[in-house]
């Protein structure tokens, strides 16, 4: 492909010789010769530093934001900015060919769009998937390195969906993705709002900056689906030109309301008001999962599908791995994965389990290392207020001492009476709630949810808290 070809529609500042580019990349150590190299600057890594190196190695131009007085240098205003469309441009546009469903917000992104998939696909389509998870094309499974991945990964996957068929694509869109471009110049039929709660400060460092990074994702949709629930869902598509679209369990002005919720350990039902009423049965259990569903259904009568088509595929959908996840045990209580790993998760899961417990709600559950330290006593507080019994224990502690960050969460415990334990060791941890468990009992594992490693201080580890289970009771 023509160097022109993937600076089309970029305002470059200056002559550039036009050449055959082979492939491009931002990352120094994939260049070879014939490649595109796209200077950005990071936190603690500047590609600039690099541009002579990697015109040496035998790139064919360097992108850059200053002039580093080199040949072969191509001027741009921003380049992390640019490298999302240069690498639609390389890959031929492909999201020009599908209709783009985007979520954010704090909870509910993963479940909430394999339940869209699910709704889309029960009507006939073929459809993409990008998340936390997994990424699909159709059935097929990618693995996932990232909510959402960065804009080379991105619109290979992208390319990938419209070569197999696919007409639409549902993708959680994380803030730090939008923080950093990784979605710039991509245009979505339907961006949606989910709830907005404290997570990722350690990145964003102020609740502002998270929040309008949020709000990005509004500024390029045709219609944004919002949670007027959340006291954010109102503002965060304030003054935006597209076509607003509301959902709600608490407020009858909405365009979506699921009024009558009942509540069952097999799943939740609730009458969707629109300008019609319905009855929506979905088969995940949960108070959020009201939320999650509504939003699901809502998106799709939104984007055109019929109101009572829409009903009937999502009482076809199912559960998704690591939220609300029940383990097969064959005993008299229940063992529960979820991937609540903020305050507010935590709280909504074991809220939820409250409803449908005949025993004890036991919490599992730690914090992440190198992370926002900020949550740590509060989940302690939450888990300590909401359950019968806690076991405290590391979740992926990177570089931090497992034990600092434990104490961080007994912070948050030390004034309640709930009975806890500690025992810093996930699997060992795991083990002894199974052995002490109570009939009726309800075990939640919280914070790994579909992980199946756990990074520590020397490294990653296979870690699989399904295995774990199976493997006490054989």
């Amino acid at each position: 492909m023509k160097l022109s070809e993937i600076l089309c529609g970029i305002n470059v500042k200056n002559e550039y010789k036009d050449k055959e580019v082979k492939n491009v990349t931002d990352d120094s150590r994939r260049v070879e010769e014939g490649y595109l190299f796209v200077c950005i600057k990071g936190a603690s890594f500047d590609g600039h530093n690099v541009a002579k190196q990697m015109l040496e190695k035998g790139a064919v131009a360097v992108v850059c934001e200053r002039d580093l007085g080199l040949d072969g240098q191509i001027l741009v205003e921003s380049t992390r900015e640019v490298y999302s469309p240069i690498c639609a441009n390389y890959f031929q546009n492909p999201a020009n060919s599908l209709k783009l469903i985007g979520l954010t917000g704090t909870n509910g992104k993963t479940t909430t769009t394999f339940i869209i998939k699910q709704i889309l696909e029960n009507l006939g389509k073929k459809v993409g998937l990008i998340g936390t998870v997994q990424n699909m094309v159709g059935d097929e499974i990618y693995p996932a390195h990232y909510t959402t991945p960065d804009p080379y990964e991105l619109q290979s996957l992208f390319r990938k969906m419209v070569d197999a068929g696919c007409e639409y694509c549902v993708m959680e869109v994380s803030s730090q993705a939008l923080a950093q471009g990784r979605v710039a110049g991509i245009h979505f039929a339907l961006a949606a709002f989910t709830n907005l709660t404290q997570d990722h400060l350690d990145y964003h460092k102020t609740w502002e900056n998270y929040f309008a990074a949020k709000r990005m994702l509004f500024e390029n949709c045709d219609i944004a689906l919002t949670n007027i629930d959340d006291k954010n869902g109102l503002r965060i598509v304030e003054g935006l030109p597209c076509k607003v679209k509301t959902y709600s369990v608490d407020n009858n002005n909405s365009d979506f309301t699921a009024r009558n919720v009942c509540f069952a350990s097999d799943g939740v039902k609730y009458e969707l008001v629109s300008d019609k009423i319905g009855r929506v049965q979905c088969p995940i259990p949960g108070r959020f999962s009201v939320y999650n569903s509504l939003c699901a259904v809502s998106a799709a009568i939104s984007l055109g599908f019929g109101f009572e088509d829409a009903l009937r595929a999502i009482a076809k959908c199912s559960g998704v791995k690591g939220r609300i996840e029940v383990v097969p045990t064959d005993t008299d209580y229940t063992v529960i994965i979820d991937y609540a790993h903020s305050p507010d998760g935590l709280e909504n899961i074991i809220s939820s389990l409250r409803e449908i417990s005949k025993g004890r709600v036991v919490t599992l559950f730690g914090c992440g290392g190198d992370r926002d330290k900020t949550k740590r006593p509060l989940m302690g507080a939450i888990a300590a207020k909401l359950s019968d019994f806690c076991i405290v224990t590391s979740d992926n502690p990177r570089s931090e001492n497992p034990s600092e960050i434990i104490k961080d969460i007994l912070e948050g415990m030390k004034d309640t009476k709930t009975p806890y334990k500690v025992i810093e060791n996930r699997k060992e941890a795991i083990i002894w709630a199974l052995e002490n468990a109570k009939e009726n009992d309800i075990i939640l594992l919280a914070g790994k949810g579909h992980e199946t490693y756990q990074i520590l201080n020397d490294g990653t580890i296979h870690f699989d808290e399904r295995e774990v289970v199976a493997q006490f009771f054989e």
